[in-house]
C-alpha cells in the first residue's frame, strides 16, 4: 500500500512525519552497529555478551518483544560509570555505517515529506546520545530519544546508570511525541508516523496518518484491522514482504531453463545487469511473453525487475493481484497522469530495476514487421529524471512461442521448443536531453541487440498478419 504523502494543499499548516529507527528506517536492529562501535572505544568489553547475536537475530525476525525491552530498561544500569565522551565518540563513528542501513524507499519517503513542508522527526528508544550524530546526518529536526542522566567523574562527565526524563518507549514514546509536537506547533491530525511494532500502536493512533512499516506479525493483524497502510521500505508501495520475503524471491528461484522445457532461451551478457543500483530495463516488444522474459533475465542476476504494466493487466480479477504483488505499476494510459513516473521514478533512485516496453505495445499487422522500431518518450524521460543507466534488451523469437493471437502460450511444443534469445545491452545514460532523439537512440540500441533477419525487410503473408492481431482481431 501507498504510504499516502501528498503535497500540502495550505503551507502554512504545521505537520510532521515521525519515523521509529530500528526495523524501519533500517532493516533491521541498529544495536549490532552501535555495539561495536562502543567496544572499538573501549565503552564494552571485547567479548560479546551471551546470547546477544541471538537476540538481535530474534528481533530483526520478530521485532520488539517485552523480554527484550526488559533488557533494554536493565541495560540503562550497566552504562553507570562510562565515559559520556567515549559514548559520542562511538556515535560518530557508527553514524555513517547505520546512514548505509538505511532503506531506500525510507530515504523516498522523506524527502517527499521534506518537499511537502513537513518536518521530520526521529521517535526511538536507543539512547540520544547514541543515535544524535546518526540523526543530525539524515536532516532529521528532531531528536526523540532516550536521555540518560549525567554525573561527574574523576575523568569528566559519566552516565549516571538512570533514565533523564521519559523512557521513550510504547506510551512513553507516544507522550513525547505529544510534547515535541505542542512545544513546535505542529498537529498531529495532520502528521504521520511510522513504525514496525505493535508496541507503537499509542503513538500510530495519535496522528492522523500511521503507517505500518515491516510490520511485525501482530501490528501486521492490527493494522489491517484498522486499514491502517503496510509498506516495506525495500520494496516499492504494493509489494508485501513479511518476513523479509516477498513474491519476486519466491519466483527468482523458479527461473531456471529446465523449467521452461517448451522455450529454448538464449540468454547472453547477463554481466551487465549490476548487482546493485538502479536501472531502467528498455526491451522490445514482440509477445505477451516478453515481461516474463525480461523478469526471467532479472531473476538470473539475482534482481527483482518492476513492470510498469497496463490498467488492463494489473486491474484483472485474479492475475492483476499477483501482478501488483510482484511490484507492477499501473499505467492508465487514457488518464494522461504522471503518477506512474513519479513512482517508477522513486523505484529508480531506489535502487530497483524498473522494465519498460518503449514501444507501449505489441506493434500490429505490418507495423510488427517494420525493421526500424519506434518507441514513445517514457522511458527516456524516466531514466533522465532519476538520472540512472538505460540498460536495452533485445527479445526475438519470443512470438513463435506465444504469438499475439494466441489465447495461451504452446507450453506443450517440447519436441521442438522455438528459441528464445535475450541480449543484454551495455549501460548508458541518454547524450541527449532531446526526447525525439534519445527515444531514437535508445531504439537504435535495442535494434542492434537483435539477430541479423531482424534488419530484413518482410513481406508478410496474410497468415503472418493475423498472428499480430489480438484473438479474435
Amino acid at each position: 500500500m501507498a504510504t499516502a504523502v501528498n503535497p500540502p494543499t495550505n503551507p502554512s499548516v504545521r505537520a510532521a512525519a515521525f519515523f521509529d529507527l530500528d526495523r524501519t528506517l533500517l532493516l533491521g536492529a541498529s544495536g549490532p552497529v552501535l555495539s561495536a562501535a562502543l567496544r572499538r572505544h573501549g565503552v564494552l568489553s571485547d567479548r560479546l555478551a551471551v546470547g546477544e547475536r541471538l537476540a538481535f537475530g530474534l528481533y530483526d525476525l520478530i521485532g520488539e518483544t517485552l523480554p527484550s525491552i526488559l533488557l533494554t530498561r536493565q541495560g540503562v544500569r550497566a552504562t553507570k560509570g562510562w565515559s559520556v565522551a567515549a559514548v559520542r565518540r562511538a556515535a560518530e563513528e557508527a553514524a555513517p555505517e547505520l546512514e548505509a542501513r538505511v532503506e531506500p524507499f525510507a530515504l523516498e519517503t522523506m524527502a517527499e515529506h521534506r518537499a511537502a513542508g513537513r518536518k521530520l522527526v526521529l521517535a526511538t528508544t536507543t539512547p540520544h546520545d547514541l543515535i544524535g550524530p546518526f540523526a543530525e546526518r539524515l536532516g532529521f529536526d528532531g531528536v526523540l530519544a532516550t536521555r540518560s542522566r549525567i554525573a561527574a567523574g574523576d575523568d569528566g562527565p559519566v552516565y549516571a546508570g538512570s533514565v533523564d526524563g521519559e523512557f521513550v518507549w510504547s506510551a512513553g514514546k507516544a507522550r513525547s511525541v505529544a510534547v515535541w509536537a505542542r512545544a513546535n506547533g505542529i498537529e498531529l491530525a495532520d502528521s504521520y508516523a511510522y513504525s514496525d511494532s505493535i508496541f507503537d500502536v499509542p503513538l500510530l493512533s495519535r496522528v492522523g496518518y500511521p503507517v505500518a512499516v515491516n510490520p511485525d506479525p501482530r501490528l501486521l493483524a492490527y493494522a489491517a484491522v484498522r486499514g491502517w497502510p503496510r509498506v516495506w521500505f525495500n520494496a516499492p508501495p504494493g509489494v508485501a514482504k513479511p518476513l523479509g520475503v516477498e513474491l519476486q524471491d519466491v519466483v527468482a528461484n523458479l527461473a531456471r531453463p529446465e523449467l521452461f522445457p517448451w522455450l529454448d532461451i538464449d540468454l547472453r551478457h547477463l554481466d551487465r545487469l549490476s548487482s546493485d543500483g538502479g536501472a531502467l530495463l528498455a526491451a522490445n516488444h514482440r509477445s505477451y511473453l516478453d515481461p516474463l522474459m525480461v523478469a526471467f533475465a532479472a531473476a538470473r542476476a539475482g534482481r527483482p525487475a518492476r513492470f510498469l504494466a497496463k490498467k488492463e493487466v494489473t486491474d484483472a480479477p485474479v492475475s492483476g493481484a499477483v501482478v501488483r504483488a510482484l511490484g507492477a505499476i499501473r499505467v492508465d494510459r487514457g488518464s494522461g497522469s504522471e503518477a506512474p513516473l513519479v513512482e517508477a521514478g522513486r523505484a529508480l533512485r531506489a535502487g530497483e530495476l524498473v522494465a519498460v516496453f518503449p514501444q507501449g505495445t505489441i506493434p500490429r499487422g505490418r507495423a510488427f514487421f517494420d525493421p526500424e522500431l519506434r518507441g514513445r518518450h517514457g522511458a527516456v524521460r524516466l531514466a533522465i529524471g532519476a538520472g540512472t543507466p538505460i540498460v536495452p534488451v533485445g527479445l526475438w523469437g519470443t512470438e513463435q512461442a506465444w504469438p499475439r493471437n494466441a489465447r495461451l502460450p504452446y507450453l506443450m511444443n517440447l519436441a521442438d521448443p522455438p528459441t528464445v534469445t535475450i541480449r543484454i545491452g551495455q549501460p548508458y545514460h541518454p547524450t541527449t536531453d532531446d526526447l525525439d532523439g534519445a527515444t531514437k537512440e535508445l531504439m537504435a540500441r535495442i535494434a542492434e541487440l537483435l539477430p541479423p533477419e531482424a534488419a530484413r525487410a518482410v513481406d508478410p503473408t496474410e497468415a503472418q498478419l493475423a498472428c499480430t492481431r489480438p484473438p479474435g482481431g
